[in-house]
């Protein structure tokens, strides 16, 4: 059972109280992440969450820090494509402290021209480092690949040159916009008194007010799949396919989980033993699935020589070929369905494992979902319907992206029209 409260300002207060731990787990979930910026405020939501942490009307940056440094505790951050979410965990004597701080970055942050200008460097290091990792770069382009020119697809981190030119009060007009109460949830698991979370979160977080309206929710939609090719001079070629997939919150998401998971989700997985186990033609080689509240996709990746490539290709190839008309065997089923339930078991065993499945759930379904829930789920999933999701995947147009030496020339037919 979880508890659950809503302040009069809006704000959703979620909590599932863990009395066996000596910590909690403190979030809040903000309904702003990278698809909600326009292409000429692109990172704004990434740069906002960095600039949160640079001081506040009565803490500076290193103050921020060592609060929570002093009592042992853990405060960070994310931006993704759908949300932001800022956390901190910390034993459960210090549940104040930690909301007070968080409540503090979000609500009293000066922005300080100065520090702004030392995070856009900041930012810019991290926007090359993704330029210098070939397979981020892979990920990042297979986003653009299958799903056009859509918020979606757009880099968390944003573009270099737009990130040079935000300005402070672009960054206050997007926080005002999209930083509203009814947009946020407050999440918490751990060992907590829940009348005092209450009186906390009403004193810390109660005056928080809306602005202006922001940005309506966007929905992704279907795009015309493509190739992108980037030549670069390194030593491996890097390739990345992409299916349609499903929505989180679809019927279809744990036989997909399923399916991903014999396919190359996994190392006992059939890509995983066929290509690198078998033939040594590649020293990583998986795929996942992507979930985002209105679309999902299943991603390959690959990385291999120039030289080895054509051959990688045809075994993907001939392994989805394989599932498709022959699907996963029943004993792939029974085993991989025990190791999802397992894997999902042990990866809910921390308060923040569950705070985090806790807030993004209700932040982006408005509703919550208990283990026992998952397990019943995951126990009802049908041999044939995973063999459905892998017919349904395939039948869909295939998107690709390729980087590194080699990448212009390589023929992609057996996936890609015009490949």
């Amino acid at each position: 059972m979880y508890d659950q409260h809503t302040l009069p300002n809006g704000l959703t207060i979620i909590g599932e109280r863990l009395s066996h731990f000596r910590s909690v787990s403190i979030g809040i979930w903000i309904g702003a992440g990278s698809q909600h910026v326009a292409r000429e405020e692109g990172g704004l939501s990434h740069f906002l969450e960095h600039m949160l942490f640079k001081g506040t009307e009565k803490r500076s940056a290193r103050q921020i820090a060592e609060a929570m440094d002093a009592v042992g505790g853990q405060l960070n951050a994310f931006t993704a494509k759908e949300c932001t979410c800022f956390y901190a965990r910390v034993i459960d004597e210090h549940a104040e402290l930690a909301l007070d701080v968080l409540s503090d970055i979000i609500l009293n942050s000066v922005y300080d021209a100065g520090e702004m200008e030392k995070e856009k460097g900041v930012i810019l290091e991290e926007i090359a480092m993704t330029e210098d990792e070939p397979e981020d770069l892979t990920h990042e382009l297979i986003m653009m690949a299958h799903y056009g020119d859509q918020p979606l697809a757009r880099p968390i981190l944003g573009v270099a040159d737009v990130v040079r030119g935000f300005t402070r009060e672009g960054v206050i007009g997007y926080r005002d916009r999209m930083y509203r109460p009814e947009r946020a949830v407050l999440a918490v698991a751990g060992n907590y008194d829940w009348e005092k979370l209450i009186l906390m979160a009403e004193r810390f977080l109660g005056d928080w007010r809306s602005g202006e309206r922001g940005a309506d929710e966007l929905i992704a939609l279907p795009a015309t799949p493509c190739l992108i090719r980037r030549e670069k001079d390194i030593e491996q070629l890097h390739i990345c396919l992409s299916y349609p997939g499903f929505a989180q919150g679809a019927d279809e998401v744990y036989p997909m989980s399923i399916f991903n998971s014999v396919f190359g989700g996994a190392m006992s997985s059939r890509l995983f033993q066929k290509i690198r186990e078998e033939s040594g033609m590649a020293y990583t080689v998986y795929s996942y699935p992507a979930f985002f509240t209105s679309t999902g996709m299943l991603a390959v990746y690959a990385g291999t020589s120039l030289q080895h490539a054509d051959a990688v290709l045809g075994m993907i190839r001939a392994e989805i070929d394989a599932l498709v008309q022959g699907g996963i065997t029943p004993a792939e089923f029974e085993q991989t369905r025990a190791q999802l339930k397992g894997s999902y078991v042990l990866g809910q065993e921390s308060a923040s494992a569950r705070m985090n499945a806790l807030g993004r759930r209700m932040l982006l379904h408005r509703d919550t979902q208990t283990e026992d829930d998952v397990i019943r789920k995951i126990d009802a999933i049908e041999h044939e319907q995973v063999n459905g999701v892998i017919r349904a995947v395939f039948a869909g147009s295939c998107a690709a992206a390729l980087v590194g030496r080699g990448a212009e020339g390589l023929g992609m037919s057996a996936f890609v029209a015009n490949g």
